[in-house]
């Protein structure tokens, strides 16, 4: 018998026995003592699968490790990065020449491996050593991790958080950044996807030059009257009474000052290209959708635009519209603006695909490279219905068993090599979800 056959049969026993357990027969004090019990064997087999992850090596025919991980376990990108990070911090290690490394976190790590920390434990002491600045001696580092981790065995992540913050202040009175510090901490992200009503929430961490810079813009673009979208022809010029009657916030007014920003840039032929295309917005919609004025486009970034947005978006200039009937999902119609470095083809596959197309790649047409699924090498054509896209990562795979072909309704179908049973083939949908719901 195997070592996986071992542990299934080890699993169905456990979880037999599980099942078997009468909580009506437990009084109401007991159930709080088994449920004690299970967290903790339930933070124990974590602390298992992060020693198991630690070693993950790099598989031929398998895209990168996070990616492979996040398909597998059917868990997302973002938490099989989490994951990879916390097996380096809190999982044995091995140095180049084989000999055993104690973990990065060591007393972390024995508390970890008891069963006696949770994942948000682990966030709490992970954002202490993320903030600490450089200049706080090693010896002071290693005893502090020491006293936050004999204090998350008793106490909620919470309470923990309250005492790295103290922490953090013992060890860094004065309040002292440098350079380093601060540029390690810059950065701008989305958290998380679009909302229902499609607005989205960001994250800025600015560093003094970009915050100076942004002051600098918005005195003058984010004034009262200034790039007012509720105004028939938008000025940056506004007289009195056009100053008077804007009615927005603050708050309001920097983000149409961050809009006019952007958009004065984009699609200018001084930009260059990306991937071969111009850097503007790309959208495909429905001819349907158009007509009536509802429903959305897609952006080459997977981005939904409301079909109103989409309209008045097209009086601007370098921005491509690419249409297709919504019944068939032919496509009918390519404009654009103003007249760039032809990429028509290439505009065509971001409408149709919007994305890498190996099942469960999520990265947008932005950041694809166009594949011919027959072989250029090998006598295949440059036909938009012999075209597809995929990300650079997922184009390499290409090379190493994957194969590729289109299916009777244009869709890209992805087929593994047969040594990778654990990896999905298929057409990928991440892309599309509307075509999951049906009717």
């Amino acid at each position: 018998m195997g070592a996986i056959d071992v542990m299934r049969e080890a699993q169905g026993r456990y979880l037999e026995s599980l099942a078997a357990v009468d909580f009506d027969e437990l009084s109401p004090a007991d159930r709080f003592i088994v449920l004690e019990e299970w967290e903790t064997a339930r933070r124990q087999q974590v602390a298992v699968s992060h020693a198991l992850i630690s070693r993950l090596e790099q598989v031929e025919g398998c895209p990168p490790i996070p990616i492979t991980l996040a398909d597998v376990l059917r868990i997302s990108p973002r938490e099989a990065k989490r994951r990879l990070r916390d097996a380096e911090q809190v999982a044995p290690r091995r140095a180049l020449t084989g000999e055993p490394l104690a973990p990065l976190l060591p007393d972390t790590s024995a508390a970890w491996h008891a069963g006696q920390l949770d994942g948000e434990h682990l966030r709490v002491i992970q954002k202490f050593f993320r903030d600490l600045p450089d200049h706080v001696p090693a010896v002071e580092v290693e005893k502090a991790e020491r006293t936050l981790a004999e204090h998350a065995q008793t106490m909620r992540p919470d309470q923990l958080e309250k005492i790295a913050h103290r922490l953090a202040l013992h060890l860094n009175p004065d309040g002292k950044f440098s350079e380093e510090d601060r540029a390690r901490k810059r950065g701008f992200v989305w958290c998380g996807g679009q909302q229902v009503d499609g607005m989205s929430v960001g994250r800025l961490i600015a560093t003094p030059e970009l915050r100076s810079l942004l002051d600098a813009w918005f005195t003058k673009f984010a004034a009262p009257g200034v790039c007012n979208p509720a105004d028939q022809t938008p000025t940056a010029t506004p007289s009195e009474e056009v100053a008077d009657r804007d009615l927005r916030s603050h708050g309001q007014r920097q983000h149409d000052a961050l809009t006019a920003l952007v958009r004065g840039q984009l699609g200018d032929p001084k930009l260059g290209q990306h991937n071969g295309l111009p850097v503007t917005v790309m959208v495909s919609a429905t001819l349907q959708d158009l007509q009536a004025a509802t429903g959305h486009g897609v952006t080459a970034t997977g981005t939904l635009l409301p079909i109103p947005d989409v309209i008045r978006m097209a009086s601007h200039a370098y921005h491509y519209l690419a249409l297709f009937d919504g019944v068939r999902g032919q496509a009918l119609w390519l404009g654009r603006t103003k007249r760039v470095a032809s990429a028509d083809q290439r505009i065509m596959l971001h409408s149709k695909d919007r994305g890498c197309t190996r099942p469960g790649c999520d990265k947008p047409g932005y950041l694809t490279e166009v594949h011919h699924v027959d072989e250029w090498a090998q006598g295949g054509l440059t036909n938009i219905d012999k075209l597809t896209l995929a990300c650079p990562a997922d184009h390499r795979l290409l090379d190493h068993g994957w194969k590729t072909r289109k299916l009777a309704d244009g869709d890209t179908e992805w087929i593994p090599p047969p040594h990778l049973p654990m990896l999905r083939g298929g057409v990928n949908d991440y892309h599309h979800p509307e075509q999951l719901l049906g009717g």
